[in-house]
């Protein structure tokens, strides 16, 4: 499991690094997050791109390790190690001379390489941990932080360099942020019911791993008349997962039934 996870995180820096060197760069986009504040200080200071990144990247991670999680953060930064590499080995190649595809692949490829280290417990660091700790505070989508975080850095950026470039850089991050959502789906709830006639062992096996308030309902077998139980679980879409690979492996013959939910009222815990 580390490994695949390496695997991705490697993926997810090296995919960054296309989307910015192969669209957002040589189309002269601002890039999102703090590479575009890395690309705005390399401009006025004698440092690589890189090299800023990974700079700004330090007090941030320091807020991760407080806040999110220290093997979270550890994981964060080694995607923004492996970013800062790849972006000063990749070499500028443009692809499209379109300035619209260009703002949207190379949006769409940063948030593939963005999004997926999150659902395997890391980041790509910078605003992204900044925008997770809101999120969690929040409960709101993860793509919601992001856009308005750097929108602000947008706005910076189009006074100081061109409002043109700034305005397509906001498409390439709306692009970003709703494929971030699509992957990142921590925020959409949903309710599983689970029947079962191994309740004890399951509702046991389903608190090892994931942290939910499990309701047990009686239930009685239509077809056999056999004496069952439900349990009723309220969960992210992100621990959808867990739970499925945790209910195959106790009981194969239980029957879940996922539904989704629209709204909680009441206490829900919102930090992993």
């Amino acid at each position: 499991m580390e490994l695949q996870k390496i695997g991705i995180i490697i993926f997810g820096a090296f995919a960054v690094a296309i989307g910015l060197n192969f669209f957002l760069e040589t189309a002269n986009i601002f890039a999102s997050g703090l590479t575009g504040v890395a690309q705005f200080l390399s401009a006025f200071l004698p440092f690589s791109t890189g090299l800023m990144l990974f700079v700004l990247n330090i007090p941030v991670a320091i807020l991760g390790w407080k806040k999110v999680g220290r093997l979270f953060t550890f994981y964060s930064f080694l995607h923004v190690a492996l970013t800062t590499f790849f972006l000063e080995v990749v070499p500028f190649q443009a692809l499209a001379d379109d300035i619209m595809l260009n703002a949207v692949f190379g949006g769409i490829i940063t948030a593939v390489g963005v999004s997926l280290p999150l659902r395997y417990g890391a980041s790509a660091g910078g605003l992204d941990i900044i925008a997770l700790v809101l999120a969690r505070m929040s409960d709101r989508p993860l793509g919601v932080y992001f856009f308005g975080l750097n929108a602000l850095i947008v706005a910076a950026a189009g006074f100081a360099y061109d409002w043109e470039q700034a305005l397509f850089t906001l498409v390439s991050i709306y692009a970003t942020s709703r494929i971030i959502d699509m992957v990142h789906t921590r925020h959409v709830k949903c309710t599983a019911f689970i029947v079962t006639k191994q309740a004890d062992e399951l509702r046991e096996a389903i608190h090892s791993h994931v942290t939910r308030g499990i309701t047990r309902m009686p239930a009685k077998g239509g077809y056999d008349e056999s004496e069952k139980e439900v349990l009723m679980i309220t969960i992210t879409r992100y621990e959808l997962y867990v739970l499925r690979q945790v209910t195959e492996a106790t009981d194969p013959n239980a029957f879940t039934n996922i539904v989704p939910t629209s709204d909680i009222v009441g206490s829900f815990r919102k930090d992993d």
